[in-house]
């Protein structure tokens, strides 16, 4: 690449960090199975998402990233309609879930699975019982379908000969595909994910993103991922956007981000803010703008994105959602 070349590409790498850099999601003859416009979330005083947008189209899968307190798990929450919005529009399969009653939102949800950190798999059941309660709960199928179905469904995650097998009994990378199973159980159109990887040994964890590679191009499934875990987002997706203080910093293709990512240190000076940040964020240098605004704003202002100066009064957990 000659240094023409480079500063075009730097250049262009900048303006999708900064402010209005969101690409749209890429040219397809289907409608977004996921549509958020102008998304805005408080809880007191704090604002935790600020206007965020973002599109995502059948069969592919966005990786959300960010650090502590950027607003990854919020973002998520309100997708599935567990938290309501302040403002703004969630829109699954092309319905505002916003302003639902539950017994609609609840139809909606048959639609899509959740993989949770921790598997979130009840103890006191077997992994076949954990897969098969959606079913159970869910459709009027009898027992031995269901029990087909579950075959299927541990087959498809590799745990077939272990469905007899109690999570305890069970390793954590196990307990993330026993999840993933129970997750599949209704055959969902999309599938979201809370830390796939977290906690897991390297090996374990490329399986396991393996898993969400073969799933999406076997089932057609949409996924969204939320992790920090950089190896893990670069190998599963095709899209990624970046979170910073409830504002998307930048949402683009893999591909704009690894090249952003490998932007050579002695350049640094052809990147603007944004762009700096999000290349230490990818890449987990020590030294940059997140270290620099950590020590110079104080820990807990740069975790909620505004000053601190007293706690704020009133209950300690709120309601999700709002009859």
């Amino acid at each position: 690449m000659n240094q023409s070349e480079s500063g075009t590409d730097a250049s262009s790498l900048s303006r999708a960090a900064s402010g209005g850099g969101a690409a749209p999601a890429p040219a397809s003859d289907e409608p977004p199975i996921i549509a958020v416009d102008g998304l805005i979330k408080r809880f007191g005083d704090q604002v935790v998402l600020d206007g965020v947008d973002l599109s995502v189209n059948p069969g592919e899968t966005l990786v959300v990233m960010g650090g502590s307190g950027s607003g990854k798990s919020t973002l998520l929450r309100l997708i599935i309609g567990s938290l309501v919005p302040d403002a703004g529009d969630v829109r699954l399969f092309g319905r505002s879930i916003c302003h639902m009653d539950e017994e609609a939102l609840n139809e909606v949800r048959k639609r899509f699975g959740i993989l949770f950190q921790s598997g979130a798999l009840f103890n006191s059941m077997t992994l076949a019982e954990n897969v098969a309660l959606p079913l159970q709960e869910h459709t009027t199928l009898d027992h031995s379908t269901i029990d087909i179905m579950v075959t299927i469904k541990l087959e498809l995650v590799g745990l077939r000969e272990h469905a007899d097998k109690y999570p305890a009994q069970i390793s954590g990378g196990m307990k993330k595909r026993a999840g993933l199973a129970r997750a599949l159980a209704l055959d969902p159109q999309i599938l979201f994910y809370d830390e796939p990887s977290a906690g897991l040994d390297p090996v374990t964890s490329a399986q396991i993103d393996q898993l969400i590679a073969d799933l999406t191009n076997k089932l057609g499934v949409t996924s969204v991922v939320v992790t920090h875990e950089m190896d893990s987002a670069f190998r599963i997706a095709d899209r990624m956007i970046m979170l910073d203080r409830g504002r998307v910093l930048m949402i683009d293709e893999r591909q704009r981000f690894e090249r952003l990512r490998d932007h050579p240190g002695d350049r640094l000076s052809e990147l603007d803010d944004a762009s700096k940040l999000i290349r230490q964020f990818l890449r987990g240098d020590a030294e940059g703008p997140i270290t620099q605004r950590k020590s110079s704003t104080g820990y807990a202002e740069d975790l909620l994105g505004r000053p601190v100066t007293d706690r704020t009064e009133g209950p300690a957990v709120e309601a999700t959602r709002v009859a």
